[in-house]
């Protein structure tokens, strides 16, 4: 794991707490070296178990944006049982991705620049190298499934609302 991206402990949590409330989420922070509880990927990543998001100290910023923004957009069947795996598709897969960097410009501080600086550092991979050329240049199917859904504005701004 890259030590360079931005983690929970680099940030005030309050915030993104309140960020998070407004899409119905609630963060539960852990104990350093417990088990995240409904992490998918385990060790330091973020985890979803019902409308709690889960994250210890050393969570990265981007993993706890990336299962938050799984939350807004899978439907509300997901999210009555969900836990610990989101079930996306490829098509949602890309809207988390598009909608966990904007959610970062909702923060102040880290912002999209951090968020796709830290992408890149974690692994993301995307068709055009970085996910910076991926927003600006082959994410147009992503920013129309937000749309469509009614998760962002008219001005790729999030809406704060589910998906229905």
């Amino acid at each position: 794991m890259p030590d360079d991206v931005l983690r929970l402990a680099d940030i005030d949590p309050a915030p993104l707490s309140r960020l998070l409330a407004r899409f119905e989420l609630q963060l539960h922070i852990g104990a350093a070296e417990e088990p995240i509880p409904g992490s998918y990927w385990g060790d330091a990543e973020a985890g979803l178990r019902a409308n709690r998001l889960h994250a210890r100290n050393d969570t990265p910023l981007h993993s706890i944006l990336h299962e938050a923004s799984h939350f807004i957009c899978m439907d509300s069947a997901r999210r009555r049982g969900l836990n610990t795996d989101a079930g996306s598709d490829d098509d949602e897969e890309s809207a988390v991705c598009y909608l966990q960097i904007l959610l970062a410009d909702e923060l102040d501080g880290p912002g999209r620049e951090r968020l796709f600086a830290d992408m890149d550092a974690w692994g993301y991979s995307f068709r055009l190298g970085s996910s910076r050329a991926w927003f600006d240049q082959d994410a147009g199917d992503a920013l129309a499934w937000l749309v469509e859904r009614g998760l962002l504005d008219e001005l790729q701004r999030p809406r704060f609302r589910l998906r229905a």
